[in-house]
């Protein structure tokens, strides 16, 4: 029962997919995280399915990019692009730590970010011009790859705040932290060898990508914010899954 409701909670929490209200309590957010990465996995097959059926009825490049780059924003009703702008400003600011924490709490969003937002919108709308039916398996298990690493980041790396909504997850999970991160540690290997099994090296590359932004994620959310947060982990998926994008499309070019 009790993991049913970490399923539903995770879900209903990050996504827009309708589930049954259940009551968020300390024992039923425990292993909440550990379903993350389920979120990403319904993402990533309506990819590979819509993206399968756009190509083979021939339509315009444009109309299949358009819809690849909204199913995610469809299906999680946008919230790590929220997390991604709040992220944007505060960086954008260039002031101290606190000033910066304290622009991720600011409901608004600044010109940065929306100037942030379009870019990264454009970049995505063109890199899927660019994909082929071959690489949408790599691309679709990289949605759960993502999620995995950014929740492996609540769980691992130093919390930026003291409160906010994934201090909150976390210290929930603090009960079962050693079961939370195993469960994540076999989504990312779940995730992996997925995109190296439908893409061979090249998918290698798109998950060794991935890596490199989380890596990346480490040190800039310790040095900027002196840790992380539930928006910098929006920031971080939105940052990852785009890198996913582009190296598997290098990696089919390249291999």
């Amino acid at each position: 029962m009790k993991l049913i409701q970490a399923f539903i909670i995770a879900i209903s929490m990050y996504s827009k997919i309708p589930m049954p209200r259940v009551e968020w309590t300390e024992e039923s957010m425990r292993y909440a995280f550990c379903f993350f990465p389920v979120v990403g996995g319904i993402i990533g097959i309506l990819q590979v399915l819509a993206g399968g059926v756009l190509l083979t009825k021939g339509n315009s490049i444009l109309f299949f990019s358009c819809i690849m780059t909204l199913i995610p924003i469809w299906i999680t009703g946008g919230i790590h692009l929220d997390g991604f702008v709040d992220t944007v400003d505060a960086i954008s600011s260039y002031g101290e730590k606190e000033k910066r924490l304290e622009i991720l709490k600011d409901p608004h969003i600044g010109a940065f970010a929306a100037i942030g937002l379009g870019s990264l919108l454009i970049l995505q709308l063109g890199c899927w011009s660019l994909v082929e039916k071959p690489m949408l398996p790599v691309i679709g298990f990289g949605y759960v790859l993502s999620r995995a690493l950014s929740a492996l980041s609540v769980m691992l790396f130093p919390p930026a705040k003291k409160e906010g909504l994934a201090r909150t997850f976390r210290d929930n999970a603090d009960a079962g932290k050693k079961r939370t991160i195993g469960v994540l540690v076999l989504w990312t290997i779940a995730g992996v060898a997925g995109m190296w099994n439908t893409g061979g090296s090249a998918g290698i590359l798109a998950a060794a990508t991935a890596f490199a932004i989380w890596g990346y994620y480490k040190w800039f959310s310790q040095r900027t914010f002196g840790g992380v947060s539930g928006d910098q982990a929006g920031y971080f998926l939105v940052l990852c899954e785009t890198g996913i994008l582009i190296g598997t499309i290098l990696g089919f070019w390249i291999v």
